[in-house]
């Protein structure tokens, strides 16, 4: 006979314990405690129920003072929050004081009225909640039959007797309008956004997989390295080898941080020096830094360069006129291809010699673009952000895009061009503030091909500070906006195959410049919170979570050191939607802000790594005579100028003071001192930062959680970037 269960086990404190059959309690109230028997669990001793009790009391006491600490944390964390945002606001408020006060009164105003309405909506929420939610049930016997199903199952429809009031019968109303008509537009919106949202998730995770088929293949452009006797003739002073006529234009305007050094690259370009021209193309309207172009192109000048110096008396098209007007020079005839480098761009000293063999025995290529690398990738948190964007550009949509459609968006930079294919395609147009994408698009319906090198590297800069980011995100989403309307009928009558049409219109247009930002933005910024005040429209947890988890992990996978930075990375770019939809809807329907053309501000890094001059100094030690060693800085003629000017403006400075101090001898001269870049306010990020916090706090009191912490830290975005917490001030 097999012997009876053990009941007892032994006890943490040394005793013994009853064992019984395990009984799960589900326990609607967590602060209640319950006695439960079941069989097999006898009655304690009157020994156990001491130790019970004063075990039970010392648990009880230990997790109320951790919960005490954790709300002191919280508090002390909310308090610090709080602070730091005060003092940005008054150091910004002090910033703009002096130049404008009245805007200044104008945005306390608006400040006072913000914190108001918050404290207000909190307030009506807490009572709201706390009178309707106890007595729900009885608000709702008026519903009509089909709309009770919407309900949940555990609440009780009382009698219609139990209503009482017209307060009550207009909260049933309320109720009913809401489910019938808000709550109904509210779920087709974001039905027709889920599905968009789909279809985008399947597109980006196709070009990961063609990524990774490339990879695995090792695909990529070979170029055509053997020599003909043409060549051997063409070359024959150096050596032999194939060195068409590539004439380089350097684009520039008011760029004093980076021209020297991008200047100093391209001249150091190993190609030989009768077969390549340097045009500097200054739009500058600083004379200051005219000046300083001007002697750093006489410095390369005298080394044996062939460069020139041009300069626009206006800046009529922007960048695509300055660059219009340097292809209309008549020398240009003589050169077969045009390579491009933007100011603060600083390439290898084999660029041509690794682009331009492409176009060898390839009459049909047209361009031949390569990769950007960052300087200052790892700068702050918006570089690295900005990182990971442009690595899955570049690493996914360029490389797959060229290897299997032959065509992609020109960058605008870094790239070479056959000069016959610009002028088939009609030359540069200032019809948009994309001018790149605007030549590429005619280049592809005239037939032409494009190449994209992912394996070489041209090294620039990205903008540090967030107001020079948004301003060039702006014209980045406007201008094919531009374009798409007005080269959508050249679309359609073109020649090119239906295939590649409707990849033009359907992806790279439609897709990827048009839906993404809008579905980003309503979904996710407008539509989310709204549903936390209309609950029958809630969004399922995988829209919200899972596939843009999914997807923020596929867009780091070409820069896997920047993994940590998944979430924030999908936190900003569901902020920066906000900047994007709006460029997108003023370039699309031709408002005043889809012309507007600000140059990036730089900050002039250079790279320690590769350094070119330090090569260049090592590999022509023996060439060069000692005293025609190179050297990074302003040319002496520059600096004597700009101290002249300096010197200039501090004297004009000191006798306006004097002027001023003999005028009121009594009052006291004010000293100058270096201006401080303020922050700024960016109010629509502010204001979307109001919705989602308020939003946040009504899904805290609806307990619902995963919406909850997305809210909140969505919410807190925004609010960092409205108050220009992210980046630094470039002033």
């Amino acid at each position: 006979m097999a012997p009876p269960p053990n009941t007892y086990s032994e006890s943490w404190w040394g005793g013994k314990e009853e064992r019984g059959t395990p009984v799960v309690v589900k326990m609607d109230n967590p602060y209640s405690l319950v006695e439960i028997d079941g069989p097999g669990m006898a009655a304690p001793s009157e020994k156990a129920r001491g130790k019970n009790a004063k075990q039970l009391t010392w648990v009880l006491l230990l997790r109320a003072h951790r919960a005490v600490g954790c709300v002191a944390w919280l508090a002390a964390g909310f308090w610090a929050v709080l602070g730091a945002v005060n003092r940005r606001v008054r150091r910004s408020r002090d910033a703009d004081a002096e130049p404008d006060a009245e805007a200044s009164g104008r945005d306390r105003a608006m400040l006072r009225f913000l914190r108001g309405f918050l404290l207000l909506s909190l307030a009506h929420a807490r009572l709201r909640d706390e009178k309707y939610l106890r007595r729900l049930p009885e608000h709702l016997q008026h519903l009509p039959e089909h709309l009770r199903r919407h309900l949940p199952e555990h609440l009780r429809m009382p009698e219609k007797e139990e209503i009482e009031g017209w307060l009550h019968r207009a909260y049933v109303a309320w109720l009913a309008f809401r489910i019938d008509y808000i709550a109904w537009a509210i779920q087709k919106l974001s039905g027709f956004c889920i599905a968009l949202f789909m279809v985008q998730s399947v597109d980006r995770l196709v070009l990961c997989l063609g990524c990774f088929w490339i990879k695995l293949r090792g695909i990529k452009p070979v170029a055509d390295t053997s020599i003909s006797n043409d060549d051997i003739e063409a070359t024959a002073g150096d050596g032999g080898g194939y060195f068409p006529m590539v004439l380089i234009q350097m684009p520039m305007c008011n760029e004093k941080e980076v021209y020297e050094t991008s200047i100093s690259h391209v001249c150091q370009i190993d190609w030989p020096r009768e077969r390549m021209l340097v045009q500097v193309l200054d739009d500058s309207d600083d004379e200051t830094c005219q000046m300083l172009i001007k002697a750093e192109v006489t410095k390369w000048s005298q080394r044996g360069v062939n460069i020139i110096y041009r300069h626009r008396l206006n800046r009529t098209g922007y960048k695509a006129g300055n660059l219009k007007s340097a292809m209309s020079c008549d020398y240009v005839r003589d050169y077969e291809f045009v390579a491009i480098f933007d100011a603060d761009f600083q390439p290898n000293p084999d660029f041509l010699k690794l682009t331009v063999p492409h176009f060898k025995g390839n009459p049909e290529l047209g361009l031949v673009q390569a990769r950007w690398s960052f300087v200052n990738k790892d700068e702050n948190l918006l570089t690295r952000l900005q990182n990971i964007n442009l690595c899955f550009h570049f690493e996914v949509e360029q490389q797959v895009n060229g290897v299997y459609l032959s065509f992609f968006g020109f960058n605008g930079t870094a790239g070479v061009w056959r000069i016959k294919a610009l002028e088939d395609s009609g030359g540069w147009m200032e019809r948009t503030t994309v001018e790149d994408m605007d030549i590429a698009v005619r280049a592809h319906l005239n037939g032409w091909k494009f190449i994209f090198l992912n394996d070489v590297k041209v090294l620039c800069e990205l903008p540090e500070s967030y107001q020079a980011y948004r301003k060039q995100q702006h014209r980045w989403h406007s201008g094919p906006m531009q374009l798409f309307r007005l080269c959508l009928p050249a679309v359609f009558k073109s020649k090119i195959s239906t295939w590649k049409k409707a990849n033009l219109v359907m992806l790279f247009f439609l897709l990827r410049k048009l839906i993404l930002p809008f579905y980003s933005f309503t979904l996710f910024c407008v539509i989310l919170p709204l549903t936390m005040f209309v609950p029958e429209a809630e969004l399922p947890i995988w829209v919200i979570c899972y596939v843009p988890v999914i997807m923020s992990v596929l867009n780091i996978l070409p820069a896997p050191k920047s993994f940590p930075f998944v979430i924030p990375y999908l936190l900003f770019e569901n902020t920066m939607s906000v900047t994007k939809f709006n460029a997108m809807v003023s370039g699309l329907f031709q408002l005043g802000s889809s012309y507007e053309w600000v140059v990036t501000k730089k900050a002039g890094r250079t790279s320690s790594e590769s350094d070119i001059l330090a090569l260049a100094e090592a590999a022509d030690a023996d060439a060069r005579p000692p005293q025609a060693k190179l050297h990074r800085g302003v040319s002496e003629g520059g600096l004597k100028e700009w101290a002249k000017l300096h010197k200039e403006q501090e004297d004009a400075t000191a006798a306006a003071a004097a002027a001023a101090a003999a005028a009121a001898p009594g009052t006291p001269v004010k000293k100058s001192k270096a201006a401080k870049a303020p922050n700024r306010i960016f109010k629509k990020e502010l204001a979307l930062a109001f919705l989602l916090l308020t939003a946040a706090t009504r899904s805290l009191l609806s307990a619902q959680g995963l919406h909850f912490y997305f809210l909140l830290f969505q919410g807190v975005t925004f609010l960092a970037v409205g108050l220009d917490l992210i980046g630094e001030q470039v002033s």
